[in-house]
Parts: C-alpha cells; sequence; structure tokens
C-alpha cells in the first residue's frame, strides 16, 4: 500500500470515528428503534424493523451469557497495544447480533481496546474499503493501533466456522436458502461465541 492510500484510508477512518458510538449506546439505540417499530439504514421495511427487535432480543441474551475461558481472558487482558475496535453495522444484521456481543466482552476486559461502532449505510467511504468478496458484507470489525493509526487486522463478516459453513453450502448449491439461514442460527446458539473469541485472540 502506497503513502498516498494510506493517508486516505486513515483520513476516511479518521472522519468515521467522528461519528462513531459506544456499543452501550448503540444497544440503547436499537432498544429504541425496537420500541418505535424501525430500523436502522435507509430502508425502513416492516421486515427488516422485525429483524432489529430480534436481534435486539439477541444481544440482550448474549450480553448476559456470553462466558470467556480463563485462556482467552490471560491473553486479552495482556495484551499492550492500545487499539481501537471499529465496527460497522447496522441494526437488523443477523450475524452482527451473535457477534458484537461477544467483540464487547473481549473489549472489557482490556481497558487499552476502545470498542466503538459506525452504521454501514452512514459509512459507505469507509464500508467500500473493508469489502468482502466485493460485498458490503456486514459486521465487519477494524483494528486500529492507535499509536500508529494503521489497521493491523480485520474480522467479520463471520467467525471462521461459520464462513466455513457458508461458503460450501454456496457452492453446492448457489444461494444461502431460508432453511440453511436457520442452520446457521442454531449454529451460533450451539456455538455461543467461542469461535468468535478464538478467533479475534488469534488476531491480537
Amino acid at each position: 500500500m502506497d503513502v498516498l492510500e494510506n493517508t486516505m484510508i486513515n483520513d476516511i477512518i479518521s472522519a468515521s470515528l467522528q461519528k462513531s458510538i459506544s456499543y452501550q449506546d448503540y444497544r440503547a439505540l436499537v432498544e429504541q428503534l425496537t420500541a418505535e417499530n424501525t430500523t436502522t439504514g435507509p430502508e425502513k421495511t416492516e421486515v427488516l424493523a422485525n429483524y432489529t427487535a430480534l436481534n435486539d432480543r439477541r444481544m440482550h441474551r448474549w450480553d448476559k451469557t456470553v462466558k470467556v475461558s480463563d485462556e482467552a481472558k490471560f491473553k486479552i487482558e495482556n495484551s499492550l497495544k492500545k487499539m481501537t475496535w471499529l465496527v460497522l453495522t447496522e441494526s437488523w444484521c443477523g450475524d452482527a447480533a451473535h457477534i458484537m456481543p461477544v467483540i464487547n466482552k473481549l473489549a472489557e476486559l482490556n481497558k487499552n481496546i476502545d470498542y466503538k461502532v459506525v452504521l454501514r449505510d452512514e459509512n459507505e467511504a469507509l464500508m467500500n474499503e473493508f469489502l468482502t468478496n466485493g460485498a458490503k458484507a456486514i459486521p465487519k470489525l477494524i483494528m486500529i493501533n492507535n499509536e500508529t493509526g494503521e489497521v493491523e487486522n480485520t474480522f467479520g463478516p463471520r467467525p471462521s466456522v461459520a464462513t466455513n459453513m457458508v461458503n460450501d453450502y454456496k457452492e453446492k448449491h448457489g444461494k444461502l436458502t431460508p432453511e440453511f439461514k436457520e442452520d446457521l442460527q442454531r449454529w451460533y446458539n450451539k456455538d455461543k461465541g467461542q469461535t468468535v473469541i478464538a478467533d479475534l485472540v488469534e488476531l491480537i
């Protein structure tokens, strides 16, 4: 990456960070949207509003039940880098509802990690820099070194095992069916955030 391109990306990240909110503020936003039967993003449909309400319940559950092993805790707590973990998301995104509370559990273990949230459709320039196979897939976590301003790693839109499940299914069937999406939700419920934790610990 040349210096000019790197500077441009840093400027885009900086502009998005100025609009970012904390995870706690994001949770409050989703609760408010649920109460108002609406959603984030420009498209305000009943389907997306229903997904937002469902995700509010999912996040509430994971906020209370995600467990981090002593080994993972040790690795997170002993990371000395001052980092910003910036997540692109929208309230209707099912994967995000399972993943974001897990990220928060890890970020809470280390005062050097500043967990911030921005909405994808309000941060198009940022999203376009962190596409997944050309798609605006969310959630997308960008791990930024606060001292250098450099992006050290990214994570998302799904944990490794779920990504493999999706890729294998697409290869066999061409697209994701409603039945597969239900299977994926069951996998998230059974996994209880442990693959997300393992993936993130590996990136630190």
